[in-house]
């Protein structure tokens, strides 16, 4: 692999990811994927020109066939970093077989790595030992992507580290796709599935459901998978139907499994339009309910599919609206591939400087900083014609590209009704303006990043086109019997600059009042698995409370007893009875 400066981004996240530093050293494949630029294969004595091989046990009696390296890691908001940890890569299943055998003899654990693309410590721990940790890098090899549109249910099957962009590619030249998809192409599928991915649509009020569709999470796209999991003796490869009640805490599993490929139901692709706006000011936007309109309700309703970028301290949010336009409407410009807002690969030096200033020990820039993000974007869309752009579902949800980005993240989902929408986006910003200016009015800005707002839809059974055993048990977006009115999940996520003073302590003020205000017969709050959570006054993951006792509760209330947090907990200890798919992070969350 080759090592290059990857350009930071001007995206939701991606503008961010140059308030940590600089470029970092990455490597880019031809699926738009990346891996930390160096692996040095085991026995080999130095790093070249990087430096000697820090000091780690080598792995006795090491799986022949399968490549062994060490190789630095790093997660996506790089709060998560190690120069080097024993990496592996499996070329097949029967290889993550052997490799879970392997790690059970000999004291090691096995962490299948995909595209590093999240914030929650899943994979690597901060601080925890390191030694006895093998990373099984599943985008080298398992990465397979097979179409079978011909059968009654139109379906893909993938190996683990396939990622989005290549299995939407391959659904594409096949007349299918998916209705609900997150916005960086550059994600596993097993990553999906760990963290129950999701992007930022609904159906607009009136239209049809298309079969193989589901606006819950991709986890409830899934008809089968196969996992390595304990049969008594030995690990071994076990598939599930979607009809087998044992699948359903593998639908979402937080990374205490090895998936080593799964089928996804698919649906017949469609053109879209996506029209953004950046002249309606916060108050009208996110006003309260059945306020008329351009709110986010109101746009909600008419077209489904809406995200709401706002950057700090500033009027006016990026609004993205998604509409289902089967032909090209006269203003919209056509596009053929995804990432299409060009404006944001690169940063001007204004902007630098100002990052370049916060990183310095003034966050007191904040408000100066949003206002020209604010400014970069209007005159971006306009320069590169992207504020309307038409093109096939996926080349126009697919707009944060593969890159290294610097960033933290927290919040969550509010679970309620379609009819709250408008309700819960008023109350949650106009809390956090409060808040924010509360800080500003003392000398502080313990946020720089921007707010940004999605809806979808949840797990709901009824989509999944084969018999079927229910949603995913710990998916964010799994329905609730007691509330059937519940359709909605509203994600509300706030973004910051790694080592912002006050930051987290923000973050753990703005979760508590989240789980406070969204906590009755309206509404009930659940962490995003793959961001910001538990967060104590300086550190997320680290409110033993909300770990231990407050989370697991959240799926518990409301659905049966014979599956919920604590059946799912049992399965994967039944599964995994030696917790070699495992760490200390999950050792806590799932003991």
């Amino acid at each position: 692999m080759t090592a290059h400066n990857e350009t930071t981004r001007l995206t939701r996240r991606g503008f961010i990811a140059a308030a940590a530093g600089a470029s970092a050293v990455a490597a880019t494949t031809l699926t738009g994927t990346w891996t930390p630029a160096y692996a040095i294969p085991a026995g080999s004595s130095s790093l070249g020109s990087a430096g000697p091989v820090p000091t780690l046990p080598t792995p006795p009696a090491f799986p022949e066939g399968i490549a062994l390296y060490q190789q630095a890691y790093q997660n996506w908001s790089k709060e998560i970093m190690l120069d080097t940890i024993w990496t592996c890569a499996p070329k097949t299943p029967e290889d993550a077989v052997r490799l879970a055998n392997w790690g059970h003899a000999n004291g090691y654990t096995i962490r299948p790595r995909g595209a590093m693309h999240g914030w929650t410590p899943l994979t690597i721990v901060n601080g925890a030992p390191r030694d006895k940790v093998i990373l099984a890098d599943t985008m080298v090899h398992l990465n397979w992507v097979n179409v079978d549109a011909g059968g009654p249910v139109p379906t893909v099957t993938a190996g683990p580290g396939a990622t989005l962009d290549a299995i939407t590619t391959a659904l594409q030249a096949q007349g299918l796709g998916f209705a609900n998809l997150p916005a960086p192409g550059v994600l596993s599928i097993a990553g999906c599935l760990a963290v129950d991915a999701h992007g930022a649509a609904l159906p607009a009020e009136g239209e049809a459901h298309v079969p193989g569709q589901t606006f819950g999470s991709l986890s409830n796209l899934v008809t089968s998978l196969t996992a390595v999991v304990w049969n008594g003796t030995e690990y071994a490869l076990k598939t599930y139907d979607r009809a087998d009640t044992a699948i359903r805490p593998l639908l979402t599993n937080l990374g205490r499994t090895f998936i080593t490929a799964v089928t996804l139901q698919a649906s017949p692709n469609y053109r879209q339009r996506c029209v953004s706006y950046t002249d309606i000011g916060w108050q009208e936007l996110f006003a309260a309910k059945g306020t008329p309109g351009r709110t986010f309700e109101n746009f909600v309703r008419e077209n489904g599919r809406a995200e709401a970028i706002w950057y700090p301290f500033t009027e006016k949010p990026w609004m993205k609206v998604w509409s289902l336009e089967p032909t090209k409407p006269a203003t919209s410009r056509e596009v053929t591939g995804p990432y299409n807002y060009v404006f944001s690969d690169n940063l001007p030096e204004p902007l630098t400087d100002m990052i370049a200033a916060i990183n310095a020990g003034n966050p007191g820039i904040a408000p100066a900083f949003g206002q020209m993000m604010y400014t970069t974007t209007v005159a971006g869309l306009a320069v590169t014609n992207a504020s309307d752009i038409w093109g096939w579902s996926k080349d126009v949800q697919f707009y944060i590209k593969a890159t290294t980005l610097r960033l933290t993240e927290g919040g969550g989902a509010v679970i309620t009704s379609r009819a709250n929408i408008g309700q819960v986006i008023h109350d949650f910003t106009q809390w956090y303006n409060g808040r924010i200016e509360h800080y500003r009015s003392l000398g502080q800005f313990p946020l720089n990043g921007p707010v940004e707002i999605r809806c979808c839809g949840l797990d709901q059974d009824a989509d999944v086109q084969v018999p079927s055993a229910g949603a995913p048990t710990i998916s964010a977006m799994r329905p609730r019997p007691d509330h059937p009115e519940w359709d909605t999940a509203i994600w509300l996520n706030v973004l910051g600059v790694p080592g912002t003073p006050g930051m987290f302590a923000f973050y753990r003020e703005m979760e508590q009042w989240m789980r406070s205000h969204f906590n009755d017969e309206n509404a009930t709050f659940r962490p995003e698995w793959s961001k910001g959570w538990a967060f104590s006054s300086e550190l997320p993951y680290k409110d033993a409370q909300i770990i231990e006792h407050d989370l697991p509760q959240t799926y518990r209330d409301g659905v049966p007893v014979n599956n919920n947090w604590d059946t799912a907990n049992a399965a994967f200890n039944q599964l995994d009875p030696h917790k070699v798919f495992s760490n200390t992070f999950l050792n806590q969350l799932l003991p």
